[in-house]
C-alpha cells in the first residue's frame, strides 16, 4: 500500500516539479523565488525529522536541476569558436557536478545503520576462517604487528588459521611466520599483483570464510565476533566490509593544523556513502578489513584480476550473481595512512584508474544481475574519480574573461547570480545537514583540488585504453627526518595561482576603468569573486605540500593503564600511562626518583596479568617520563599488541561536532594564512646564526 501511495504522490507532484524546473524568470523574480526557497529550506532545517530531510533533498535537487536547465536553454550562445569550446566545456563540467550531486543524494539519503549480529552460543556452529595478510615490499616492522594482532582475535583456535601471503619471497618473513606459528605462502611469480596473490592462497587453504587485512591493518580482538554472525543468518551474504580506520595522520592531518580537528578524507565514504550503498545491497569491497564467503568467490572465479582495483570489481561481480553484501560502520581494525602527499597522490591515482577501468570493461549500467539502485551507486563511485578535469575547469574558468575578455556564459551577472545563489546555498546546506559530521563544507574542494591536476591524464588514458597500466603498491611506515616543501606535486597549482593573481589584477584595473574598457563592472566583480574563491582553495591545497617531519617510528595512542616502574636500585613505584606505542610509553611521574635512579623495566598491569617490558628513559621532567622499549621476545610483543592495538574499543571515537559552513570556510582561510606564516618563520629560522639558535635554546 505504501508503494502505491508513493507512486501516486510522485505522479501528482511530477508536473509541479517540471514547472519549478523549466519556468523562466527575469533576475528580479528569480531572486525572489530563490530567496523564498532558501528561507523555506532553512525553516525546514529546524526539524531533525528524517522525512523532513528527504523533503529538503528534493527541494535542493529541484533548485539545482532548475539551474542546469537554465544553463542549457538560456546561456549557451557564443560569439566565437573559442568561446563555444570553453563555454560548452564549463557547462559539461557543471552537468557532471549536478549528476554527482543527484547520485550522492541517492546514496546518502537512506543509510542503513547495522548493528552487530551476535554469534550463536554453540561454538560448533561457527564457520572456519582463514585470515590473509598479503604483502609485497613492506618491511617486517609493518607486517609483524598485523600478524600478531590477528593472533589476538577472540575466535576458536581450531577454526582460525592465519597466513602471511608474501609476494616478495623474503626469507625473513618465512622465519617470522614460523616463529609466530602462522602459515606462510609465496608463489613463483607476481602475476595480477594483490588479486593474484589472494587467488593463489585460495587454492592452498580451505576456510569457509576469508578475512583479509592489508599488511598494515591491525585488527581488534572483536573483529570476527562482530563480523561473522551475519554469514550464519543470511546464506546469500558474500561480503561484510568494515571501515578503514587510520591511527596515523594522513598528509592533510599532518601538514594542516585545521585538518587535525575535522573528519578525515575517508570519513564520508566509510560513513554515509557505504551505509547508503548497504541499503541498496551495493556495498563496495575495499580490499582490507573485510570478510568474504569462499563459496561466493569460487562462483565468480576468485578475486577480480581485470583491473587494478580488484576489490570494488570483485564486489560488483558478486552482486551481479545475486550475492548480498553488508557494511558494518564500526572501526574494528586500524592501519597506517599514506605518510607523504606524493604517496597519497599515487594511491588515489591508482584508485581512479581502476574505477575507470571497471567503467570501461564491466560497466555497471550494462549487463545483467544488478538492480537500478545498485547500478547508480556504482556509477557514482566511478564517475566520482573523473573529477580531475571538471575541477581544473572550475578553477581556471574565470581566467577566460579576466585575461582574454571571453564570455563563456551568455548572461548578465545579475541573472547568473540569481540562479547560482539558491543552487549553491541549498545544496551546501542540505549536504551539511546530511553528512556534516563526516565531511565539513568546502573541505571536499581541497581534497579534490590536491588531486585534480594529477588525475586528468590517468583517467583519460584509462577511458581510451583501459587495459594499460599496472598495480602500484603504496609504501607505508616511512620516516622523514627533515620537513620540506613538495614543489613537484603542487607545481600546476602554483602556476594556476599565478595566473589567477594576474587575472584578478587585470580584472580590478578593468573594473576601475570600466567605461574606458567598455565592460560591465558587475560581470568583472562576479569573475573576480569566483577567482578569489579558486585562489583560496588552491592555496589551501598548496599548503598540504608543506611536509612536516615524521620521526616517530611507531604511533602513540592515548590509553591509561596501571604500571609498576622498576628502578636500578631495586625500588618500584606505581603509576599510570598517558599514552602507549609499540616502541615506548609516556608515564605520569609518581615522584622525582627517575632523575637520579635509572629505570630498567616496567610492568603493564592488565586484567589478564602483567607484562614486563625492559625500557629506558628518553626524556623526562617533573610530571612526565617518556620511555623507549628495548628489544622484547615475540610472545611478549604479542601481548603488547593486544594492549596497544587490539583492544576491542581501541578505535571507537566520539562523533565530530556538527559542520558549520561559514566557520569551515574561515578555517580554510586560516590554513592559507598559516602557509605564508609558517613558510616565513621557517626561512627566518634558517637564516639565524648558530649563536642566535644557542641563545634561544638556552632561554627556553
Amino acid at each position: 500500500m505504501n508503494k502505491v501511495l508513493f507512486w501516486l504522490l510522485l505522479l501528482v507532484l511530477s508536473p509541479m516539479a517540471v514547472i519549478i524546473v523549466i519556468t523562466p524568470m527575469d533576475s528580479q523574480k528569480q531572486y525572489i523565488f530563490g530567496l523564498i526557497s532558501i528561507a523555506i529550506l532553512f525553516l525546514l532545517g529546524l526539524s531533525k525529522n528524517q522525512k523532513i530531510s528527504l523533503v529538503m533533498v528534493i527541494l535542493s535537487a529541484l533548485m539545482s536541476t532548475r539551474y542546469i536547465w537554465w544553463r542549457a536553454t538560456e546561456t549557451l550562445h557564443f560569439n566565437s569558436e573559442i568561446e563555444a569550446i570553453l563555454g560548452i566545456g564549463l557547462f559539461i563540467a557543471e552537468l557532471y557536478v549536478w549528476l554527482i550531486l543527484i547520485l550522492g543524494f541517492l546514496q546518502t539519503t537512506w543509510p542503513l545503520k547495522r548493528t552487530i549480529e551476535p554469534l550463536p552460543d554453540d561454538i560448533n556452529l561457527w564457520p572456519t576462517v582463514d585470515i590473509y595478510v598479503p604483502t609485497y615490499n613492506e618491511s617486517l616492522d609493518v607486517v609483524r604487528d598485523t600478524v600478531l594482532a590477528a593472533q589476538c582475535i577472540d575466535y576458536p583456535g581450531n577454526k582460525l588459521k592465519i597466513y602471511v601471503l608474501d609476494d616478495g619471497k623474503r626469507s625473513e618473513f618465512a622465519v617470522f611466520a614460523a616463529d609466530a606459528g602462522v602459515g606462510y605462502i609465496t608463489r613463483n611469480d607476481n602475476q595480477h599483483a594483490k588479486a593474484g596473490n589472494l587467488n593463489h592462497a585460495m587454492k592452498l587453504t580451505q576456510g569457509e570464510l576469508i578475512c583479509i587485512f592489508d599488511c598494515d591493518h591491525v585488527a581488534t580482538r572483536a573483529f570476527l565476533q562482530a563480523t561473522v554472525g551475519p554469514f550464519l543468518k543470511d546464506p546469500k551474504l558474500a561480503l561484510i566490509q568494515t571501515p578503514h580506520h587510520f591511527y596515523s595522520p594522513d598528509p592533510f592531518e599532518r601538514n594542516l593544523r585545521a585538518a587535525r580537528h575535522i573528519p578525515n578524507e575517508g570519513a564520508l565514504f566509510y560513513g554515509p556513502v557505504q551505509q547508503g550503498n548497504d541499503n541498496w545491497n551495493a556495498t563496495f569491497f575495499c580490499g582490507s578489513c573485510a570478510v568474504i564467503r569462499r563459496s561466493a568467490l569460487d562462483e565468480i572465479g576468485g578475486f577480480a584480476v581485470e583491473t587494478v582495483t580488484e576489490d570494488a570489481h570483485t564486489a560488483l561481480k558478486l552482486q551481479r550473481r545475486g550475492w548480498g553484501s553488508a557494511f558494518l560502520a564500526i572501526p574494528l581494525a586500524a592501519g597506517l595512512a599514506t605518510e607523504r602527499l606524493g604517496l597519497h597522490v599515487i594511491q588515489r591515482t591508482r584508485w581512479a584508474r581502476g574505477m575507470t577501468q571497471i567503467f570501461r570493461l564491466d560497466n555497471p549500467l550494462l549487463g545483467r544481475g544488478l538492480k537500478w539502485q545498485q547500478r547508480l551507486c556504482y556509477l557514482n563511485a566511478m564517475l566520482h574519480f573523473q573529477f580531475g578535469l571538471p575541477r581544473v575547469i572550475f578553477l581556471t574558468a574565470p581566467l577566460a574573461y579576466l585575461l582574454f575578455n571571453l564570455n563563456i556564459v551568455h548572461s548578465s551577472a545579475a541573472l547568473i547570480f540569481a540562479y547560482v545563489l539558491p543552487h549553491l546555498v541549498m545544496s551546501l546546506h542540505v549536504n551539511s545537514r546530511m553528512n556534516g559530521r563526516f565531511r565539513y563544507t568546502f573541505w571536499g574542494e581541497i581534497y579534490e583540488t590536491v588531486m585534480a591536476f594529477h588525475l586528468v591524464m590517468p583517467t583519460l588514458m584509462a577511458l581510451l585504453s583501459p587495459k594499460h597500466g599496472k598495480f602500484n603498491v603504496t609504501d607505508k611506515g616511512g620516516l622523514l627526518d627533515v620537513g620540506f616543501f613538495d614543489f613537484n606535486i603542487v607545481r600546476p597549482h602554483i602556476i594556476t595561482v599565478i595566473l589567477l593573481c594576474i587575472g584578478i589584477v587585470a580584472g580590478l584595473v578593468r573594473a576601475l576603468a570600466h567605461n574606458y574598457f567598455n565592460v560591465d563592472p558587475y560581470v568583472i566583480a562576479l569573475n573576480i569573486g569566483w577567482a578569489l574563491f579558486s585562489l583560496i582553495i588552491l592555496m589551501a591545497a598548496i599548503a598540504v605540500a608543506r611536509e612536516t617531519r615524521q620521526v616517530r617510528k611507531t604511533i602513540r595512542i592515548d590509553v591509561e593503564i596501571p604500571v609498576i616502574i622498576h628502578y636500578a636500585s631495586g625500588i618500584s613505584s606505581r603509576s599510570t600511562t598517558s599514552d602507549l606505542s609499540m616502541g615506548g610509553a609516556q608515564i605520569i611521574a609518581p615522584d622525582q626518583r627517575h632523575s637520579s635512579d635509572e629505570i630498567e623495566e616496567i610492568d603493564l598491569l592488565l586484567n589478564s596479568g602483567a607484562i614486563t617490558i625492559p625500557a629506558s628513559i628518553v626524556t623526562a621532567d617533573d610530571h612526565i617520563i617518556r620511555l623507549k622499549f628495548k628489544e622484547i621476545p615475540l610472545s611478549r610483543r604479542r601481548e603488547l599488541v593486544r594492549v596497544v592495538l587490539a583492544r576491542a574499543d581501541a578505535w571507537i571515537q566520539p562523533m565530530y561536532p556538527k559542520d558549520k559552513p561559514l566557520y569551515s570556510l574561515l578555517t580554510i582561510v586560516r590554513t592559507v594564512f598559516e602557509l605564508f606564516w609558517l613558510t616565513w618563520k621557517a626561512r627566518r629560522d634558517k637564516r639565524k646564526s648558530p649563536v642566535e639558535e644557542q641563545q634561544e635554546d638556552h632561554a627556553a
